[in-house]
């Protein structure tokens, strides 16, 4: 298995080691700094690599939006017929281009990542060190030693009896779980079009990730290295920073912050509100139809 994925190791202890020897000079060898802003300096490469993968996820959720009416046409079609209905979902899926499993991409993408990091934390933690990668010894011990506000970036918080460990692991794993649910909530909240009682299933995925992920981060979170929860917790953090922008500039059509955007762009543009534009049985709205009305100026003899 390490033969396989001794080329992740190699990838992410490059990095990880490259970044450090950057910082060195600034804040030493053995600095818990180094080591750790080496750790989020990873981070924030892999998912500037990953950004491709994030607009392809959300061009695949909104396509997946627009679908909604012929999926549900399918749903009623098909009802007494789960083979049918599967059938006639992958073709509509297929014509339209979009995948519903679009959204676990990143996180997919991450995995073999996420691995291999806590492989090569999980080395540095051993007595004797075991050093993957392009780690030397001296880069374990030198790891081994890096402290995030007093707790090793090695420890685990089931593996260490150091008070500063359970501390720190506690806080990383209970914001880990805060931004997952946070992230989350605001797609639900602001993220996506209103839903109405036909669409129970969806939103009771959404309700299950909503409450799900934030337990199973609490959960798993204490047999991670502090090194690895400072990843995730990174991680979580760009990924709500990312989803917030994309909300709050290019949201989906029919969502609350749609909606909210058109607001105010129609107040900046001074249109008037809604209540002053209602379209009439004809289809002409009331301030145009008022423009349509006011008498045409006459011209003045010579």
């Amino acid at each position: 298995m390490d033969s396989i994925l001794n080329p992740l190791y190699i990838a992410v202890s490059w990095v990880i080691v490259s970044i450090h020897n950057l910082l060195t000079p600034i804040f030493g060898t053995d600095s818990g700094v180094s080591w750790s802003l080496a750790i989020i300096g990873l981070v924030i490469i892999i998912r500037i690599i990953l950004i491709p993968l994030f607009v392809k996820q959300i061009k695949s959720q909104r396509a997946l939006t627009a679908l909604q009416p012929h999926m549900k046409d399918i749903q009623k079609k098909y009802k007494d017929d789960r083979q049918k209905q599967s059938e006639e979902m992958m073709k509509l899926y297929k014509e339209h281009k979009t995948n519903p499993l679009a959204s676990c991409f990143p996180i997919l993408a991450q995995a073999p990542i996420f691995f291999a990091l806590f492989t090569v934390l999980n080395g540095i933690g051993k007595v004797p060190i075991d050093a993957k990668g392009v780690l030397t010894t001296k880069d374990g011990i030198s790891a081994a030693q890096a402290e995030f506000f007093g707790a090793p970036i090695s420890q685990t918080f089931l593996g260490s009896d150091i008070g500063t460990v359970k501390l720190v692991t506690i806080f990383l794993i209970a914001f880990m779980s805060l931004t997952t649910f946070t992230t989350q909530r605001q797609l639900m909240t602001k993220g996506m079009p209103k839903m109405d009682s036909s669409n129970n299933m969806m939103l009771q995925q959404q309700k299950i990730m909503l409450y799900a992920f934030p337990v199973i981060f609490a959960i798993t979170g204490v047999n991670f290295p502090v090194g690895v929860l400072i990843y995730w917790s990174t991680t979580n953090l760009w990924t709500w920073g990312q989803q917030y922008y994309v909300i709050k500039r290019n949201p989906t059509p029919g969502s609350p912050a749609y909606e909210e955007l058109q607001r105010k762009r129609n107040k900046k543009n001074g249109v008037a509100e809604s209540s002053d534009s209602t379209e009439n049985s004809e289809g002409t709205t009331i301030e145009e139809k008022g423009q349509r009305q006011q008498p045409k100026k006459k011209k003045k003899k010579k």
